[in-house]
């Protein structure tokens, strides 16, 4: 990727790769990028998909996004489990629901 990229990459996904109290991420500026466009793009995947659910289910937000983050931490599901998080809160924010708590296992 170019320098000369307009993909801004928001503070709250580069945290992902930083560690605590640390000041550099652990990946490369394109890596991160990529990483970025993909869960982006996959919680704008997951909006009609949520919406669906919850209305066809009659069930909360805060159970929508818990089955939606179930669903992340599988294996073969191209993210991991911080990257996870970051897709169900971004969810979160694109329907206008309340944002879950930490739903790390542990």
């Amino acid at each position: 990727m170019s320098d000369d990229s307009q993909l801004i990459v928001p503070p709250s996904f580069i945290a992902l790769y930083l560690a605590p109290h640390g000041t550099r991420p652990s990946a490369q500026r394109e890596v991160i990028a990529a990483r970025y466009e993909f869960c982006e793009d996959l919680a704008t995947m997951l909006t009609e998909h949520a919406a669906d659910i919850k209305s066809s289910l009659h069930v909360t937000d805060d159970d929508v996004l818990s089955r939606v983050y179930r669903g992340l931490c599988a294996p073969d599901s191209g993210v991991n489990l911080t990257e996870a998080q970051w897709v169900v809160n971004r969810l979160a924010e694109l329907l206008g629901w309340p944002l879950p708590g930490d739903m790390t296992p542990g």
